[in-house]
């Protein structure tokens, strides 16, 4: 499904976009990054309540294409800028991860992984 198919059907708010166009393929929720690092698979949307800078990292590394900040928390700014130099998209959700996940089910999100 691509980014902005999920950001308009899923109710989600765009921080950062690098490409609307982006598939995503896979999903995974987890704020323990260690969990994320090991277990998230790539072209992935991340659903998480971490902002913290170290996100990118994990992200970049995993090639998980966007972060979704569930519980309508804020990312920091060093977040972001992060997040632009490594093109990574940043959403966010008013929701809780468990929520975030039924909206992007209901919102025709599939993946292979089931």
């Amino acid at each position: 499904m691509k980014l902005n198919e999920i950001i308009q059907k899923a109710d989600l708010k765009e921080i950062y976009c690098y490409d609307k166009k982006t598939d995503i393929v896979n999903g995974y929720i987890g704020d323990l990054l260690s969990d994320v690092m090991g277990n998230a698979p790539e072209d992935s949307i991340w659903l998480t309540i971490q902002s913290h800078v170290n996100i990118i990292a994990v992200a970049s590394i995993r090639d998980i294409k966007a972060v979704v900040l569930c519980n309508d928390l804020e990312f920091d700014e060093e977040t972001i800028k992060k997040a632009k130099e490594n093109n990574i998209s940043l959403l966010s959700s008013k929701y809780s991860a468990f929520k975030t996940v039924l909206n992007l089910f209901k919102a025709g999100f599939e993946t292979s992984e089931i």
